[in-house]
């Protein structure tokens, strides 16, 4: 019997489109002869839709015609099991679409990636891959995410950090980053990914401008310090906190000083946007020494396994040029194309990286299942002696 394989994508997020690109991209090299797959695409507007055509990338040109002839749905867990059914029930007949007995997000950004979706999932008791709720949630958040780094001795930026309170506070902003930091700086959004509203600021007017840029996409920003000879190298991670493995390295190849979500997604390799994350100018291996190749793959998979990362994460990694430091600028919990083609240099196909991501899921579901997560008492069964405002000194 088939496996019951609900790929879940899009959703609120800035990264929706990149997400519908690696969602149809990963469900095309999913075994067919395990998984029923069943695509389940989250609109803009958070509602869910299901429907075979959701797994052809041209369906998408045209989304509102996409989504009537599709059918709206929820998951509802009932008899110990995970369904999904009908939004808008039918008076006679099933509104069971199909049980589920696996969850596969590939999703990226706020919204999606960063734990809101994975705690939905953990409420079902519906296993699925990824990282969990609380990595998910470090991993996108920039801030939280150096903090715990840092405290645990990786190699980080130091950064400041500012919320959306503070912008009729700029002169302060200003001077908190002059006095910290020398031109040029780097201004992100904490919670986005594919370089979404990041740019470089060289003097004051650019700060104030970049600053204004990143609070148009969140409510968080943080400011670091630029690594002016700056070389950017990649590397993915597949595993769990027990154990896990490096890809080999990327150097991705930007026409900017950023590297821009253009560079990612539209302007890359000769395939075009169907490959997504896969189209971006990239050497690989990454031209650094075996030394440095070392470092990389080496902090890489500490680091997925100090913030209890599971399936496949990339991280993301700067070199300075001038001093030949390595710093680790983020991790990508779900990465764009779930960077299958770090692993294929390696030997890994696709096929094969997406079912060890389906079978850690698995286990990571079998080793909660020994946990308890309830205790028994009889405090319920004392009634109404509580009263309407509990016992003084209970949390009740």
């Amino acid at each position: 019997m088939k496996i019951n394989l609900a790929v879940l994508f899009g959703g609120k997020s800035v990264e929706h489109e990149v997400s519908v690109i690696s969602a149809v991209q990963a469900m095309a090299s999913m075994n067919k002869e395990k998984y029923n797959i069943i695509p389940v695409y989250m609109t803009k507007d958070s509602e869910f839709y299901t429907g075979e055509k959701l797994m052809d990338i041209n369906s998408f040109k045209d989304i509102p015609a996409l989504l009537k002839e599709c059918t709206e749905c929820v998951f509802v867990r009932s008899e110990g099991k995970v369904h999904i059914i009908r939004q808008k029930m039918k008076k006679f007949g099933s509104n069971l679409i199909s049980e589920v007995d696996v969850a596969f997000p590939i999703v990226h950004g706020t919204n999606v990636e960063d734990g809101a979706l994975q705690g939905y999932l953990q409420t079902l008791d519906l296993p699925y891959v990824g990282c969990d709720v609380l990595s998910s949630a470090v991993g996108m958040d920039k801030f939280v995410m150096k903090i715990l780094l840092k405290d645990a001795g990786f190699p980080v930026l130091d950064c400041c950090r500012f919320s959306s309170f503070d912008m009729d506070k700029m002169d302060d902003i200003i001077s908190q980053v002059e006095g910290k930091f020398s031109y040029p700086v780097i201004v992100k959004p904490i919670n986005l990914g594919s370089s979404v509203g990041i740019s470089k600021a060289s003097d004051r007017r650019g700060l104030e401008k970049s600053v204004e840029e990143a609070f148009e996409f969140a409510d968080r920003i943080l400011i670091e310090p630029a690594v002016v000879q700056l070389k950017e190298i990649n590397c993915a991670v597949c595993g769990d906190s027990e154990s896990a493995e490096a890809s080999v390295c990327e150097e991705p190849v930007q026409q900017d000083e950023i590297l821009s979500y253009k560079d990612k997604y539209v302007g890359g390799g000769k395939s075009g946007g169907s490959k997504g994350m896969a189209t971006l100018k990239r050497k690989i291996p990454a031209d650094i020494t075996p030394e440095q190749e070392e470092t990389v793959r080496r902090t890489a998979v500490e680091a997925f396994r100090y913030l209890g990362c599971c399936g496949v994460a990339r991280i993301d990694f700067m070199l300075d040029k001038a001093t030949q430091k390595i710093y680790i600028n983020e991790i990508n919990t779900i990465p764009g194309s779930l960077a299958f083609y770090l692993w294929e240099p390696k030997g890994v196909k696709y096929p094969e990286l997406l079912e060890r991501m389906i079978q850690l899921a698995l286990k990571r579901h079998r080793q909660a299942a020994k946990i308890s997560y309830t205790f028994e008492t009889n405090i319920l069964s004392m009634g109404g002696s509580f009263g309407a405002k509990g016992s003084k000194g209970s949390k009740i």
